[in-house]
C-alpha cells in the first residue's frame, strides 16, 4: 500500500499516532522536500519515527513517481507531506499513478496552514480563494493574485496568501548549460510579499485604476505556525512591509468584511504602539 503521510506544521512530534504507526511499519518512506519544510532538519525525523527518509524533491516526485511506487503493490511504502497530504499542494498525481498501477493507498490527514491561520482570529468560513504570491524577477513580475486578492474582498472574503518557496532551484544560466547547480533556499517572508504588493498598488494608482486593496487594509501576517516561537502579527499592509516575523515559514492574510469577534481577536495580534482601525460588518 502507499500511504500519504501528513506532518503537521512544526516539528518532529507534530505527525499523528496513525502517521507515525504507518511510517514505521513501511519499507521505504520518502519525505517531500520542495513545498514546505519543518522546523527541524531530515536527522531529527528519522531519529524520532527510528526510520531512514529518502528526500522527495521536484523531480522526484513529478518525473519519478515510478521509483516511489516500485514494489508499492506487495510491499508498504510511506510518502511523507509537511501540513496535509491534499493540503496547499495536491499530490494527486502520485494518487492516480498508484490507481492506475493497481495500488491501493490511504491518506493520513494532519493540520495544514489551510485551517491552522484561525488562531489570528479570521473565521476559517469567511475566507476566499488562496492565492500564491512568487518571487519577482526582473523580467517577471505576475500581479494576477492581487486580482483574485480584490475580488475577495469586494465580496467580504479574507485571502489567505502563501508565500513562495524556492528549495533545489537553479539558476537560468546554469539549467541552460546543464549544469546540477542549484541556489541556496529562498524563503519569502511577510514583508517581501507586503512590499509587492505595495508597488503593485502603486502602479495602479498611476494608472488611475480603482483599488480593492491598499496600503491601509488591515492584514495579518503569520510565521511558524504551529512551532513553539510561533509569530502572529496584525497590522496595515504598509506597516508588515517593514515588520521582521523572523525565520520560515511566513505566510500573509488579507481581511475582508470582519465580524465583531474577528476584529476584537485581531485587536489582540496588533502592537500596542499601532492600535488597528477596523471597519466591521
Amino acid at each position: 500500500m502507499l500511504y500519504l503521510v501528513g506532518l503537521g506544521l512544526g516539528d518532529a512530534d507534530d505527525i499523528t499516532v496513525k502517521g507515525l504507526r504507518a511510517v514505521r511499519g513501511c519499507a521505504r518512506v520518502y519525505l517531500e522536500a520542495y513545498t514546505s519544510v519543518l522546523t527541524v532538519g531530515k536527522e531529527a525525523l528519522e531519529e524520532y519515527y527510528g526510520k531512514e527518509l529518502i528526500l522527495a524533491d521536484r523531480d522526484l516526485v513529478e518525473q519519478g513517481a515510478d521509483e516511489i511506487l516500485k514494489d508499492a503493490d506487495v510491499t508498504d511504502v510511506a510518502f511523507l507531506v509537511v501540513g496535509d497530504p491534499f493540503g496547499a499542494t495536491t499530490h494527486s498525481d502520485l494518487v492516480l499513478r498508484a490507481v492506475h498501477a493497481g495500488i491501493p493507498y490511504r491518506v493520513i490527514h494532519n493540520a495544514s496552514i489551510m485551517t491552522a491561520v484561525g488562531c489570528c482570529g479570521l473565521q476559517l468560513y469567511n475566507f476566499g480563494e488562496t492565492v500564491s504570491l512568487v518571487f519577482w524577477t526582473e523580467s517577471w513580475k505576475p500581479e494576477s493574485f492581487y486580482d483574485k486578492i480584490c475580488k475577495n474582498k469586494t465580496a467580504g472574503l479574507h485571502t489567505l496568501c502563501l508565500l513562495d518557496i524556492k528549495v533545489k532551484e537553479q539558476s537560468i544560466e546554469n539549467m541552460m548549460r546543464g549544469k546540477k547547480i542549484y541556489e541556496p533556499p529562498r524563503f519569502m517572508t511577510v514583508n517581501q510579499a507586503a512590499d509587492q504588493l505595495i508597488q503593485i498598488i502603486r502602479r495602479r494608482r498611476e494608472e488611475g485604476a480603482e483599488l480593492g486593496v491598499t496600503e491601509d487594509t488591515v492584514c495579518v501576517g503569520v510565521a511558524r505556525l504551529g512551532a513553539d516561537d510561533q509569530a502572529v502579527r496584525a497590522a496595515t499592509l504598509a506597516q508588515l512591509a517593514s515588520c521582521d516575523l523572523g525565520g520560515p515559514l511566513h505566510s500573509l492574510l488579507v481581511t475582508g468584511r470582519l465580524h465583531p469577534l474577528e476584529a476584537e481577536l485581531l485587536r489582540t495580534h496588533a502592537e500596542p504602539s499601532a492600535p488597528l482601525q477596523l471597519e466591521q460588518q
